[in-house]
């Protein structure tokens, strides 16, 4: 350990010396390493960023989905039939995260809402309280469902802009309230504002809980494109399981229905965007580190001839040749690893103080920014090192071949 230490301080003396052509040499290899740790970072929050929109959308990975769609005629009573059979076979499998919805991109009710306008059709979701945190609703103003709103006097609803907009606009303070339904209308109470992704602003949209549209019979009369289904948040690793279980088990518990169940998130693609990621971003830091290690290799062979005649001394003194070689390759390595630290440490300085406010346009939202990934400042500090050790070793070789009496005499 002091062998290594006293090599160490030697190498750092060394660099110290040649400090304005050491720095010189760096430049590239500090530039490599921050342009991989930045961009590894960055890439991080894209793809935070994407998975998020895909869980908006389809439901966080692995979010499974079973559907019953009656073989003859739509009734009141087959919704409630089905909705049993799916809430019973969610609470036998003891899923954490579970709930009803209608499909996505349209698959809801369109309900007659009495606007102070006119009476027009609105296209409403109908969920249960936990389709909130499973597909990252975004609350604008006021708040989302709860398990309390089952038991409220009148149905709760969460609109879009363009559907407040209609009601004068959406106060938390003194929600607005709107008349839903036809032969047999209902008032409702607006709770909050949200605007769905990829929706059109300009229309009016709605989310209902579940339990209201059976309680107050909204969306059972033929107005529901399609009877809302089972999501079931799950380990990525039990979905496949599940799916051929829940298949078998709800198609047995209804038989005058169609089942399907089978996984709806979009957590496939995601696996290859990270593939896309990882090597990506790596074959660029490689490219960029080899040739930031020619530059440390150049400078490494004109500081040994400049220092053979120290370096014959020090042979003739009894110095050995591992010496020799370990106290000049140390030199490369001690340099290219600070440059790489310092690199890394700028790469986490700005990433976490960049304002992604200011830059990310208001239709991109980053809910959960992810910390500064720990394994790209490793690799960054360790590929730093490892250049430096290559574009040591020809340096370390020359210095230990050359001959005392001509290094001396040179």
């Amino acid at each position: 350990m002091i062998g290594l230490l006293a090599a160490a301080t030697e190498a750092w003396s060394e660099i110290k010396v040649h400090r304005v052509r050491v720095v010189l040499s760096l430049v590239g290899v500090f530039l490599a390493v921050f342009a991989m740790t930045t961009i590894t970072a960055v890439g991080n929050m894209g793809r935070q960023m994407l998975g998020e929109s895909f869980e908006r959308s389809a439901g966080r990975p692995a979010t499974l989905r079973v559907d019953a769609y009656p073989n003859g005629v739509p009734s009141p009573e087959g919704l409630a039939q089905s909705q049993a059979a799916l809430r019973e076979a969610a609470q036998r499998h003891r899923a954490t995260w579970w709930g009803l919805a209608s499909q996505p991109y349209g698959g809801g009710a369109q309900l007659p809402v009495r606007f102070p306008a006119g009476t027009q059709l609105v296209s409403t979701s109908t969920v249960d309280p936990s389709y909130g945190t499973m597909h990252r609703v975004i609350v604008d103003a006021g708040r989302w469902f709860t398990p309390d709103d089952d038991a409220a006097f009148s149905p709760r609803l969460v609109v879009n802009d363009a559907f407040a907009g209609q009601l004068g606009g959406f106060d938390p303070a003194a929600p607005p309230t709107v008349v839903l339904g036809g032969a047999t209308p209902v008032t409702a109470t607006v709770i909050g504002t949200s605007n769905p992704t990829g929706s059109d602003p300009a229309v009016p949209t709605a989310y209902l809980l579940n339990s209201a549209a059976l309680r107050w019979n909204l969306g059972s009369d033929g107005t529901t494109s399609s009877p809302p289904g089972l999501e079931m948040w799950v380990p990525d690793a039990d979905a496949d399981a599940l799916v051929a279980a829940l298949q078998s088990e709800v198609q047995a518990s209804l038989p005058g229905f169609s089942v399907s169940a089978y996984r709806q998130d979009q957590g496939a693609d995601l696996g290859v965007l990270d593939v896309v990621l990882a090597y990506g971003v790596r074959g660029i830091g490689v490219f960029a580190l080899l040739l930031g290690g020619i530059g440390v290799l150049n400078v490494g062979l004109v500081t040994v001839r400049q220092r053979i005649r120290e370096i014959g001394v020090r042979r003739s003194f009894g110095a050995t040749g591992g010496r020799v070689f370990f106290a000049v390759l140390m030199e490369s390595v001690c340099a290219t690893f600070l440059a790489g630290f310092l690199a890394v440490m700028a790469s986490i300085v700005l990433v976490s103080n960049f304002p992604l406010e200011a830059v990310l346009p208001p239709t991109i939202t980053l809910e959960d920014v992810p910390p500064f990934p720990a394994s790209a400042a490793v690799e960054g500090v360790l590929a730093a090192t490892l250049v430096g050790a290559l574009a040591g070793l020809v340096p370390a070789t020359m210095a230990v071949r050359a001959k005392v009496i001509d290094a001396i005499r040179y």
